[in-house]
Order: structure tokens, then C-alpha cells, then sequence
């Protein structure tokens, strides 16, 4: 799963390919933003990865896209 996240006063965003469940990453980010703590999420690398929530613009959450093969009409 592709999990993107804006970054205030950043220009690029975030993005974080993890294995974790969609309802786990989001609640993650729902706590992270409710008490103002790090929204912590690990890569499929086993990297973790330590956003602060009070630097946090958006929290684009979804699957990964696969990359096409060929030609589409």
C-alpha cells in the first residue's frame, strides 16, 4: 500500500510503501493527529519512518498502483 503524506512548507511530498492493513495505517494517522504526537509508519524495507503531526499538511491513503505493460486503447 502507497501511503503519501504533505509535509507543510515542504514542496515535495512524502511517500511510503508499506505492507500494513489500510484500517492500521489509518489509524495511525488518526492518532497521530489527535494527540499531536509522531505518526510512525515502517516500509516494506522494514524502515521506519517518523512524521511529527504538527508539520502534517494531508495523508493520502491507498493501494499501490502496479506499474501497465503495453498499450491501452
Amino acid at each position: 500500500m502507497e501511503v503519501t503524506i504533505g509535509v507543510q512548507n515542504v514542496a515535495r511530498e512524502l511517500t511510503v510503501e508499506t505492507e500494513s492493513p489500510t484500517a492500521e495505517v489509518n489509524a495511525a494517522v488518526e492518532k497521530a493527529l489527535a494527540d499531536g504526537g509522531v505518526l510512525r509508519l515502517t516500509d516494506t524495507r522494514g524502515r521506519s519512518v517518523f512524521v511529527p503531526a504538527g508539520v502534517i499538511g494531508w495523508v493520502q491513503v491507498g493501494d499501490s498502483e502496479k506499474g501497465r505493460v503495453g498499450f491501452t486503447p
